[in-house]
């Protein structure tokens, strides 16, 4: 099979908020950069953001970036390293002003102010009482964020490949990455990237569960393209399943609904959340809510014909505020569950949304990995930023709104600490080794004369329920262990998936199997982590680890405080340490997570 070699200075592997704010930050540096997206750019998923982005502007009240770190530390459940978390809350405020330059539409304030909505885990003065946080443009944050840093690549002259598929990383015998291989998909043309760095920024793997809030690219091409290469995969047991996905379509309900006033309600009218998080209420951080809502669904307090779902009720708010603050939610109310959200409430269901694992990731965008020398070391030429990276900014458990904040700040930190990189003159485009060009070949080629294989959807399928019915909301011994199992199993399909059209041209079976591929890696790396680690933490919560005094709300500091590692070969793990000491500020001392 036929190659061909592009070169440029830097090629970025996705086209979401981190890599266009990556890619902003390298071509206004005059650095040749490539952009591959399977979409176009502003289709990625980013567009789905809803809520706002993190800052404490205060523009609305009193707020301090060290409140935002310390309740991004609790919303970890301490799991969070906190160099990082530190060094993202007090950027916070850099990389919003710096949006709202890029031309980024914010709702306004009557003052012209940036408008700031509550969010769930934000508190001001260390836990007290919900702040206004959420820099938001209506319900469509995400959407003008895309837009507004599209629109500045544009200015810089970034080169985008639209509809490309990365396929694996080029990485030399010393562990330097040298770019990646791809397809066009279009095309079915195989182009080698070469490059002096590498970013990926190509956002999450929601769709290894069967119900996401994820759209159908999500499939975790950059985590699993690490793992083929060789990279540790770092806490990948903990999965944000968001509170209010659309019951039966999974489509998300934004957190900012609570935010505005909206209040969930279980068959009895009742305001549920006062009994699980009686200071925060409905505000509580993601995992505890979405905890409380399958509580009340399996103790029979759910809604409709088969007591499935909750209520998400805004119908006491004025109309006038939901068709301001909320116009996108009225939409996705009547279209995807058929009611007028201003009348009816909507039926919700917790839902599968957010990796907070990834990459391993320090807080300059820089892949890190236990060395043979330091405890950890640099990949040369490797970076990575936003969902699929772990830097680790998220712990256990994600805080609303902090993800399109890791995505400016770790976007921008990776972009930086690549353009030093080059204008050190540190990076050269060193001989491509042929043994991972061939690798890829292999893997295609397989595509191309397998016979008698499995099916791609159906196994895609049975890996989706199987993690859907194992690794869920609440997680249990014997589940997980079967769990691994049966996703052990489904990996030996994959690797003999079977395309039914052979043919080069543009064949979305083709790219359906190679996404498999990185998906299967995503699903191993969760269900090995996850049935590891026996204790409950943040999203991770195990039936076997109950509430103690010893051990309250089911965490184990004293043996589990620790990052997962897991590696692709030998399916083996490995953890480390914690980063429990901030930059400046005193550490954020261990206690119980209560909202």
């Amino acid at each position: 099979m036929n190659y061909s070699v592009r070169k440029f200075d830097a090629v970025i592997v996705g086209a979401g908020g981190a890599g266009l704010r990556a890619a902003i930050q390298l071509s206004e540096a005059g650095m040749k950069t490539a952009v591959l997206t399977k979409v176009f750019p502003t289709r990625s998923h980013t567009v789905a953001a809803q809520g706002g982005v993190a800052a404490s502007l205060g523009n609305s009240e009193e707020d301090h970036w060290h409140w935002h770190m310390y309740d991004t530390v609790k919303g970890s459940d301490w799991l969070g390293d906190q160099d990082a978390i530190e060094f993202m809350c007090r950027k916070a405020n850099e990389v919003v002003v710096e949006l709202e330059h890029y031309g980024m539409p914010f709702d306004r304030t009557d003052s012209g102010k940036i408008y700031q909505r509550p969010f769930g885990g934000h508190m001001s003065n260390f836990g007290e009482k919900p702040v206004r946080r959420s820099c938001a443009a209506a319900d469509r944050t995400g959407h003008a964020m895309l837009h507004a840093m599209y629109q500045r690549n544009v200015k810089a002259n970034t080169q985008f490949f639209v509809e490309w598929q990365a396929l694996d990383l080029v990485r030399d015998a010393d562990g330097e990455v040298l770019g990646v291989t791809a397809m066009d998909m279009e095309t079915g043309e195989i182009v080698v990237f070469h490059a002096k760095a590498t970013i990926f920024a190509t956002g999450g793997a929601g769709r290894i569960y069967y119900s996401s809030t994820n759209a159908f690219i999500n499939t975790g091409d950059g985590v699993g393209m690490a793992a083929r290469a060789g990279i540790p995969l770092e806490d990948m047991e903990f999965w944000q399943f968001h509170p209010t996905g659309v019951a039966g379509a999974g489509v998300l309900i934004t957190e900012g609904v609570r935010g505005e006033g909206g209040i969930l309600r279980n068959a009895q009218g009742e305001r549920f959340m006062e009994r699980y998080a009686p200071n925060a209420k409905d505000l509580a951080s993601r995992d505890v809510v979405s905890r409380a809502m399958v509580t009340e669904i399996n103790e029979g307090r759910g809604c409709g014909p088969n007591k499935d779902f909750v209520l998400l009720d805004i119908t006491h708010l004025p109309p006038e505020t939901i068709m301001k603050r909320l116009p996108g939610i009225h939409e996705i109310a009547v279209q995807f569950a058929g009611v007028d959200a201003l009348k009816e409430p909507i039926p919700v269901v917790p839902t599968c949304h957010y990796q907070m694992g990834g990459i391993p990731t320090n807080y300059n965008g820089q892949v890190v990995v236990p060395g043979k020398r330091t405890q950890s070391e640099i990949v040369p030429g490797f970076y990575a930023a936003g969902e699929c990276a772990c830097a680790s900014v998220h712990g256990a458990n994600r805080l609303g709104t902090n993800s399109l904040l890791d995505l400016l700040v770790f976007g921008k930190s990776a972009g930086e600490s690549a353009v030093a990189e080059l204008r050190a003159g540190n990076r050269t485009h060193k001989p491509l080794p042929q043994e991972c060009i061939d690798q890829t070949l292999a893997r295609v080629n397989r595509l191309n004369t397998q016979k008698g294989g499995a099916n791609v959807h159906e196994t895609r399928l049975d890996m989706q329920r199987a993690m859907q019915k194992h690794a869920g909301v609440f997680r249990f011994k014997d589940m997980l262990a079967e769990g691994v199992e049966k996703i052990l199993g489904i990996a030996e399909q994959v690797g003999q998936t079977e395309i039914a059209d052979k043919s080069m041209v543009f064949n979305t079976a083709r790219i359906e199997a190679l996404e498999l591929d990185n998906l299967i890696e995503v699903a191993k790396a969760t269900i090995v982590s996850a049935n590891a680690r026996t204790e409950s933490r943040g999203a991770h919560v195990r039936d076997d680890a109950p509430d103690t005094p010893a051990n309250p709300n089911g965490r184990d500091d004293a043996n589990w405080l620790k990052h997962s590692l897991w590696y692709r070969e030998g399916n083996r793990l490995d953890y480390k340490s914690v980063k429990l000491t901030p930059l400046s500020v005193d550490s954020i001392e261990l206690k119980t997570r209560a909202y």
